[in-house]
């Protein structure tokens, strides 16, 4: 069996305390720490409103980018929402996420769904 080595949180709640005390500090750490080679926060419907207004979060985002951590939203979200631009300003990567998401599903990969 194939170590996996990729970590995936698929991050749909928009509450803050939420955000600050597990997506982030979860993410930013297990980069940190080297506990995954690899990690992905992917912004998805609410939480896209929430980056693109929040000052604390596009903090934590900064932070979790310096680690390494890579940040990328869904697109439709995104547009749906109208936060594409804020989000791009950010250096997000602003992505259609189905057919990605489908793969890592199928593929069985590591996703925590917050």
């Amino acid at each position: 069996m194939k170590d996996k080595t990729d970590l995936y949180i698929l991050w749909t709640n928009d509450n803050f305390i939420t955000s600050e005390k597990m997506v982030f500090m979860y993410g930013i750490n297990a980069k940190r720490h080297k506990w995954w080679e690899n990690v992905t926060i992917i912004v998805w419907g609410a939480t896209a409103k929430l980056v693109s207004e929040n000052l604390e979060i596009q903090q934590l985002i900064q932070e979790a980018k310096l680690e390494g951590v890579h940040l990328t939203a869904c697109k439709a979200c995104a547009n749906q929402l109208g936060v594409t631009a804020a989000l791009e300003k950010l250096d997000i990567e602003v992505i259609y996420w189905g057919e990605p998401l489908t793969r890592i599903l199928k593929d069985d990969e590591k996703l925590i769904t917050i």
